[in-house]
């Protein structure tokens, strides 16, 4: 990254990428090169000849065909680069190496559950078995909201709040289809997560989604810190808030009794995210985080990736570090049924990039997810799951999600993720509760700009002024502040209840 104007990735690729504004004149000295028109920052350029029908090269990987002829020096993008579909050869467990864990972990100040549970937060959760429910959990909440109602949390300060999370779901749908199980393997997967130290579950009666049947399927059963009602046996709205507010005033002096303690960063599991993504994001951020990712492994902790249409077309890289053909064959047989799943709903594979990732200098899904890809780090991959199952593998694994940056998180934690990192180079506006989401920015730009919503700077790499490792080193740093208590930008703003989005499956009926 010596050329003050642009940044070439690997020798081998046949574009570089604009550090800022490049204008027609300009004299790429690095490239012997000289531009043609005008370039917008984050966007790529050719520096040889490029052929029609040729392939077009970055990160020494083909993402996308040339539409026609490309001169040296002219942009590169979606007027002249189009999607194409390229054979990987998956070549499972061949880039396997072990792991070089560190003899003592570093540590974070965490809460111990009775269980032995660890929680990087402290809330108690109100959530709805239908979205009929939805209004009264959110009353049920919003009565201790400290913005609104100071004193109704003011004698409990070791808890981080009550929060409703509610979804759109829950009835009109087939009683024994995947779309339910899937929608009750979320809300089990919420129901049971560390940063919750009671959980209230508020249906309506009627609903296809019974709540005996969502706790048959996820094994949950009545507690102390487990209550679930509805609001045609309770009596309608009003008292069904009012019992709903008489239950939390009662939990909230147990889940006060939590102090923080040391305990080690094995107990850290984060899920990765990438939203508004640019032409820097494989550059700065998403490698960054990699970085703290491999460290956090090294430490005995977990990382999630996810958001498998955001993979597509980079599968083949994660195949080669997993640790068994069965790990490969389980993240192969996810990418296939994602391209019947589009090809049924009469959509296809390159949908993405999005707007945005577009005008942030992105052209295609190949460039896209080879860029995404990035935060895995570099570690093997040790196992694959779906949609918001339980994530029981230590290291690196994969959680099959939809590229959607709200569903994609709501399936991570309700697979047990207690962090979320979360790149962006156009913006970002997230939260996830009860987990705290970190946001890293790409490029400084965008640091100054949203400097209220970005928690790093991540755009010092494209600067020059910080390495990929030593960026990844402070991410790191960060996650074990985040995880100890220091709250996120998000969590300042009050963001995360409404980011809750279960993956909607099938029909409507």
């Amino acid at each position: 990254m010596s050329d003050p104007l642009v940044i070439r990735i690997h020798p081998a690729d046949d574009v570089v990428i604009a550090r800022h504004q490049l204008v027609g004149g300009t004299l790429l000295a690095s490239e012997g090169v000289t531009v043609m028109g005008l370039v917008p920052p984050g966007h790529k350029l050719a520096v040889r000849a490029i052929a029609a029908g040729q392939p077009v090269r970055r990160y020494n990987q083909i993402i996308g065909t040339a539409k026609q002829p490309i001169a040296p020096g002219q942009h590169v993008h979606t007027h002249n680069l189009e999607f194409s579909s390229v054979a990987r050869a998956y070549a499972a467990c061949t880039g396997t190496h072990p792991t070089a864990f560190v003899d003592t972990p570093a540590t974070f100040l965490g809460l111990r559950r009775a269980d032995g549970r660890i929680a990087t937060r402290n809330y108690i959760g109100v959530l709805t078995s239908v979205n009929c429910s939805a209004t009264v959990a959110r009353a049920i909440a919003d009565h201790f909201r400290r913005d609104v109602h100071p004193e109704a949390l003011a004698n409990y300060p070791n808890v981080d709040g009550v929060i409703a999370l509610t979804h759109g779901a829950g009835c009109a749908t087939d009683s024994g289809g995947e779309p339910l199980q899937v929608l009750r393997r979320t809300l089990g997967g919420y129901a049971r997560h560390a940063n919750f130290a009671s959980i209230l579950v508020v249906g309506l009666g009627c609903e296809t989604n019974q709540i005996s049947g969502l706790m048959a399927q996820e094994n949950l059963s009545t507690s102390t810190q487990f209550h679930a009602f509805n609001i045609q046996e309770t009596g309608g709205t009003k008292k069904t808030v009012a019992h709903g507010i008489e239950l939390v005033q009662w939990l909230l002096e147990d889940a006060n009794q939590v102090t923080r303690e040391p305990v080690s960063a094995a107990h850290i599991t984060v899920g990765l995210q990438c939203g508004g993504s640019d032409g820097y994001s494989g550059i700065s951020a998403n490698p960054a985080l990699g970085a703290a990712v491999d460290l956090l492994v090294r430490h005995g902790g977990t990382a999630i990736l996810s958001e498998t249409p955001e993979i597509y077309g980079g599968e083949h890289l994660l195949t080669r570090r997993a640790v068994s053909l069965e790990v490969a064959d389980k993240l192969i047989a996810r990418i296939k049924w994602w391209e019947q799943y589009t090809a049924r709903n009469d959509q296809e594979m390159d949908n993405n990039p999005s707007a945005g990732n577009k005008a942030g200098g992105l052209t295609t899904i190949l460039e896209k997810s080879l860029g995404a890809i990035a935060k895995s780090g570099t570690t093997n991959l040790t196992d694959v799951f779906e949609y918001a199952q339980a994530v029981t593998t230590k290291g690196l694994v994969f959680m099959d999600t939809p590229g959607y940056d709200p569903v994609s998180a709501t399936g991570q934690v309700a697979g047990g993720a207690n962090l979320i990192c979360f790149t962006t180079g156009r913006g970002s506006a997230y939260g996830c509760a009860p987990s705290p989401s970190l946001k890293l920015s790409t490029n400084t730009a965008l640091w100054l700009k949203q400097e209220d919503d970005i928690d790093i700077n991540c755009g010092e790499v494209i600067d020059g002024s910080a390495s990929i490792d030593a960026m990844g080193e402070r991410i790191f740093q960060m996650m074990l502040r985040t995880a100890s208590g220091e709250k996120t930008k998000s969590e300042v703003h009050g963001y995360g209840q409404n980011e809750f989005v279960p993956w909607a499956l099938g029909a409507v009926m």
